[in-house]
Formats: C-alpha cells, structure tokens, sequence
C-alpha cells in the first residue's frame, strides 16, 4: 500500500492533525491540496484522487473533515481508502461523533491510535474492540509501573482476547436483507408498481442486499461454521438445487478463513467477542415487489387536487410487515390538505412536498387504501417542476426474499461447553422507489 502520510484537514483545508509515516514527502506539499481541488470542483472534473507532481491525494470527506493520505508510488488506491474510512469507523467509535471538534478535543488519543493504526505505510491493528484495551479516553494519563503489551496484538487470532468467560454461552444470528427496487411507469397520472416488465413501466433496478451480523457470548476461544443453502456449494455436494441460493459479491469479516471457504464453501472462523458482521453479499435478481403500490392523481383546474394511493401487501400472510411508510409527493403550492384513510394515519408535511401514509402493521396479502385533498392554486407550476418518486419503507421479520437460510451452526470449543444458537431473519426496504417519466 505504501501511503507517505496521512492528514486530518478542516472544511476550509487546514491541516488539524498528521501523521508522517515515510518521510519520502515533504509535510508541505498538503498546502496544494485544497486550492487543487477547489479548480478541479469549478472544472467539473472532481475526482477522488488528486495529482501535483509526483505527490498524489487520496482523499476522502466526512462530515466536515477531509481525510486525506499522500504518496509517491502507484499505491493500492483500493487498499488506501479502505483504510481512510476504518479511520473514520474508529475514530467514531471513540468519540461518537466525528469531527472538527472531536479531533481538537482529543488531540493526545488521535495521535496515539494514528501510530497504532498504520506503520511505516502498511495497516497495523484497525480493529477498535482491540484498540481499546489498551488506548482509553484517559490515554493522557500516566501510569506506573511495567507497560503491558495486550497479548491480542500479538496473537495469531488478533481480533479475540484469550479468557473470556460467560455464565451462559449463547450465539445470535440476524440475516437482514434490503430490498432495493426502482421502477419507472410511463403513464402521466396513473402510476403502476408491478412485478414485470410491461409496456407502461420498466424496472430499471431490483437487487437484495444482504447481511448476517452476529452478538457472541462465548466462553474460551471457539471455532464457529456456519452452514447456508448455497448454491454452489450444494453443487459440489450433489444436492438438489431447488432451494438453495446463489450468493454475489460475498465479502466476510476478516476472521473468516477464506481459504477454507474457497476450498469447499465452509464458512469457519473464531469470532471476535460481542457485536459484528460476519458476512455480507448481494443478489441482482428479480424481485417481486414486497408492497404493491397503485396511485391515482386528479386535478381540478385552479382548484384542487386529489390523490388515491392504493397499497397490497404481496408476501405470505403470515407475514406482516411493521412501520409502513408510504411518500407520496404533492405540488408544492398545494395547501388544505384533508385525508381519508382505511387504515393507518396519514400526515402532509409541506417542507418536503410530501404526504406520509404510515402503518403500524400490514399483514401479507391485505389491500389498504388512502385519498388525500388539497386546494392547488396554479397547476401549471407542478408540471414545470416534475414529480419525485413515491418511496416506501418497512420492515418484515422472520422472513428473507432471497430464501437464504442458516442450516446449521457448530461451535467447537475445547473445554466442550453447549452453546444455544439463535436466528432471526428480517427483510427490511432499501432504496425502494416508483419514479414517474
């Protein structure tokens, strides 16, 4: 990877904090960074990493910090900003929120994990959990007596201390799924969401994106497999294909053997202590729309509009899906608003240009309906401006869209303890949106 340094700059591009790592290049040469991207910004030609000379940026900006890292080599840009943002999860870790302030505040603790974090230009220990147990928010205090080395930094399993003890040793399980749908209907006023492609409306997206975290409350140092009905792997089995699923873009925690896993597709690994994400992947697949939304618009020239929205929970129903929120966008110059709804409230809410339809529980295969009516004194305006999409959000336990479920889960420890392995699946709305053309 080879970064050179790394800077903590202000929103205006002073720096508040270093780190020179190399000493291959000069600490001024940050001074270019921000009058060189203010230019390329004007140009229209901002890109995430930024050249003057043979230094190169690779930058990135949270809240009102830009984080940047320098080098003169053709690094690992990919390595590098993986590593500028676990910059930014530690550091929220410590101080919750990450910012101008926090790094003024904290000057002594940033600089302690900065040295911790990356040596000589190449990742060190970036797991927060471990940086904790020997960097605290008292790290300014001095302490007596002989400086101990946590023996997780040098352990082969770094990310897991050694004697851990649990009254009652437990494993949970959430495999959450997001589902990502956008669809846009050709039909001025009568907007349509369905499952297929047809001649009013294209899907322009639908993918599901996964993730199985886990909260470990286990004794010893244990060894974990976890078992999925994946596809490839019941190919190499010989199993029937009929309800298993094929994972994309698999990306795993880094205590997860991956050469175990390329071999035979097992998942096995000594999990760090409490809370994390094992594993993540995503499905580019045809989703059938979890909440069917129908909505029709009528308008009243120079008087009023009127809008019937039209929502069919299409899952099991057995299933039910909580927080329901439907956002249906309204003119802007709309005012009066009156409701009727079947079921759920329903509330405008004119900074946004919004109407918001919530329901507390919908159960699968229910239909629902909701009118809304507003005075509108010039109809012309909303044609100018366009419509945003309607969005929906829910959230439905104990089931997953994909199909993907946990087979099994053994835990190997070797004092031979008995673990209770929980599981808990949930399908959750991502970025799910009917645009109108």
């Amino acid at each position: 990877m080879s970064a050179s340094a790394v800077f903590i700059l202000d929103v205006k591009g002073k720096p508040l904090i270093s780190r020179n790592y190399k000493g291959d290049v000069a600490m001024s040469e940050i001074d270019h960074f921000m009058p060189l991207l203010m230019q390329r910004e004007e140009e229209g030609a901002l890109t995430p990493l930024l050249s003057h000379g043979r230094v190169h940026f690779l930058w990135i900006k949270y809240s009102n910090l830009y984080l940047v890292a320098t080098t003169l080599k053709n690094a690992n840009a990919s390595l590098v900003y993986s590593f500028l943002y676990k910059i930014v999860e530690v550091f929220s870790e410590y101080f919750k929120e990450l910012e101008e302030e926090s790094i003024r505040d904290n000057f002594v603790i940033v600089y302690e994990l900065l040295d911790e974090l990356m040596d000589f230009g190449f990742p060190q220990t970036t797991d927060s959990k471990i940086l904790q147990e020997y960097i605290t928010q008292q790290g300014n205090k001095l302490e007596t007596g002989k400086s101990r080395v946590p023996p997780t930094v040098t352990n082969a399993v770094s990310w897991r201390s050694e004697g851990i003890k649990y009254k009652k040793n437990e494993v949970f399980i959430d495999v959450i799924e997001s589902v990502n749908l956008l669809l846009v209907n050709r039909l001025p006023h009568r907007q349509c969401l369905h499952p297929q492609v047809n001649a009013n409306g294209s899907v322009l997206l639908s993918e599901i994106v996964g993730t199985i975290k886990l909260k470990v409350f286990l004794s010893g140092m244990p060894e974990l497999r976890l078992g999925l009905n994946d596809r490839v792997l019941f190919e190499l089995t010989g199993r029937s294909k009929n309800k298993s699923v094929e994972l994309e873009d698999v990306k795993f925690h880094q205590c997860v053997r991956l050469s175990r896993f390329d071999n035979d597709r097992t998942i096995s690994f000594i999990p760090p202590d409490g809370d994390f994400e094992l594993m993540s992947y995503r499905l580019s697949t045809q989703v059938k729309p979890l909440i069917w939304i129908e909505s029709v618009i009528e308008k009243f020239s120079h008087s009023r509009v009127e809008i019937m929205v039209k929502a069919k929970g299409q899952f099991k129903k057995q299933s039910v899906a909580n927080g329901v929120e439907i956002s249906v966008p309204v003119p802007s110059d709309a005012d009066s608003p009156r409701f009727k709804t079947s079921v759920g409230s329903a509330k405008y809410v004119p900074e946004k240009n919004m109407v918001i339809w919530s329901i507390k529980s919908f159960p699968g295969g229910k239909e629902y309906l909701m009118r809304a009516h507003f005075g509108l004194p010039s109809v012309e305006k909303e044609e100018v401006e366009g419509r945003p999409p309607i969005g929906v959000k829910f959230e439905i336990p104990y089931f997953t869209v994909s199909g993907i479920q946990v087979r099994y889960m053994k835990i190997i420890e070797k004092s031979g303890y008995q673990a209770l392995p929980w599981v808990r699946y949930i399908t959750q709305s991502g970025d799910y949106q009917l645009r109108t053309s």
